[in-house]
């Protein structure tokens, strides 16, 4: 153990007001206490006030807080902070200490387990059933149900079995997180002479932090910061964006096909489903008459069908892109398949993590904003007036936020050509190869610059377009 250490210029716990934040116990526990307390009361209070009306607080924690403040931004800036005061992470280290401590069996120990969780359980289900989880009610009972999950693991199992395997942002925290500016490392020179390995001891997670910078990975660590804590020797770096990406390490196959299909969930199927959905041309696109077609021999009930076709068509075309676009750039270069894959695959990271910041920046002003202050108010009975949305679409200033679509593309194919550097082959033959593994990449920048063309052609739909298929057919009769 390490009491003392001339810090860098660079690390984080050398700056007074940032150590607060991430390194002091009394502060950091506090923020745990508060947000696990936030967590159970909004659970309660989704359960009692189970309508839009009477409740703002629940969805508006868990879909206007967490999910884009807490996850997105945090993700993209410092890395998976969010995880080191999450809830589930929280309770989990305690119930583990006197749980029964089971090694995972070989079939739960797959991370892929979360992944499909979040794409098929969660985005699946929103684009079919839109309303589904936006009600209090729906929002409570699937966090109760996590929760109870999430016990019994961590009950069961060592080395927070849940968090690796079932977290269902688990694997994708992991993996975006890795375009942040942040590393937890330790002073080298001080571990040189280590013997007690305190670091280790009391990392829940079972991970050694003095060796994150020879392997180029923080593999599974949250940032919780129990590690820094009993040794001086643990720092926090600021590092170059994307650092991580810049150099080589150890890839993982859950974390390529995690940001493939969020990319696919949410990048692309929102540019089909929310954006061009509310041009004045929805009923022309390729998904949409799809589902109009299927509509004619198909009772599809409540489900939205546009939504279903344009995720369907999303996942084919992200997936097909990625794959068909590796796989000829490994044959041009004559490099294996899984090789090229799995260390160009990294290179599409910004898509969702960037480019998604443009989405959260309208949405902020839009809803998210006055969804919190009222939620809050209504929860805690605060007295204060109502909060209007800071922002309209009307509002062109609002879309300066499209910035980060355009910074996210042009960030992928940077570090595409840096990644290219990793792969054993002539310098020719790699110029050859990159448009075809930058293929999803190509394309999401071509739709930004369709959707673009389209609004500006064509306009906006007249009246608010409803992607429900459904009211929309019930409309014609």
């Amino acid at each position: 153990m390490v009491n003392f250490v001339n810090r860098d210029k660079n690390d984080i716990f050398a700056m007074p007001i940032l150590s607060l934040v991430f390194k002091n116990r009394v502060f950091l526990r506090t923020v745990q206490i508060v947000v696990f307390a936030l967590f159970l009361y909004a659970i309660y209070f989704g359960f009692i006030n189970y309508t839009k009306e009477e409740n703002l607080f629940t969805t508006g924690l868990f879909w206007g807080l967490f999910w884009p403040f807490f996850m997105v931004v945090s993700l993209s800036t410092f890395g998976r902070i969010f995880c080191g005061v999450c809830p589930h992470g929280f309770i989990g280290k305690y119930i583990t200490k006197f749980g029964l401590k089971k090694k995972v069996p070989k079939s739960l120990a797959n991370p892929f387990i979360g992944v499909f969780l979040l794409f098929i359980g969660w985005w699946g289900t929103y684009y079919m059933y839109p309303e589904f989880f936006k009600t209090p009610y729906v929002t409570a009972l699937l966090f109760a149900i996590m929760t109870l999950v999430a016990v019994v693991f961590y009950y069961i199992y060592d080395e927070m079995a849940y968090c690796k395997y079932v977290c269902p942002i688990g694997t994708m925290t992991k993996v975006f997180s890795k375009v942040s500016f942040t590393k937890l490392e330790t002073y080298s020179e001080h571990c040189q002479s280590c013997k007690t390995f305190e670091c280790a001891s009391a990392c829940s997670y079972g991970l050694k932090p003095f060796t994150f910078a020879k392997k180029n990975s923080m593999e599974d660590c949250t940032l919780c910061m129990d590690c820094s804590s009993v040794c001086q020797s643990v720092a926090f770096k600021f590092k170059k964006p994307s650092n991580v990406l810049l150099n080589k390490f150890k890839p993982s196959k859950a974390e390529v096909w995690a940001l493939i299909f969020i990319t696919a969930a949410i990048s692309i199927t929102m540019g089909f489903h929310h954006a061009l959905g509310r041009s004045a041309i929805v009923e022309e696109f390729f998904w949409s008459k799809t589902a109009r077609y299927f509509e004619l021999f198909i009772n599809f009930g409540s489900i939205d069908t546009i939504g279903l076709f344009a995720f369907l068509y999303a996942v084919v075309i992200t997936v097909f892109l990625s794959v068909i676009g590796m796989f000829i750039a490994s044959k041009i270069m004559n490099v294996t398949f899984e090789k090229t894959f799995y260390t160009l695959g990294y290179a599409f990271v910004p898509l969702f993590i960037i480019g998604g910041l443009s989405h959260i920046g309208e949405f902020f002003f839009y809803s998210y904003a006055s969804n919190i202050v009222n939620g809050f108010n209504q929860a805690f009975a605060l007295g204060m007036e109502t909060m209007q949305p800071l922002a309209n679409r009307r509002d062109e200033w609002v879309h300066i936020f499209k910035a980060f679509t355009h910074i996210g593309y042009i960030w992928a194919f940077i570090l595409m050509i840096i990644r290219f550097k990793l792969i054993d082959s002539k310098k020719s033959l790699k110029v050859l190869a990159f448009p075809f593994a930058s293929a999803l990449i190509i394309f999401y920048m071509g739709l930004n610059f369709y959707t673009g063309y389209v609004f500006k052609t064509y306009g906006a739909s007249s009246g608010e377009h409803n992607h429900g298929s459904h009211q929309m057919k019930m409309e014609n009769k």
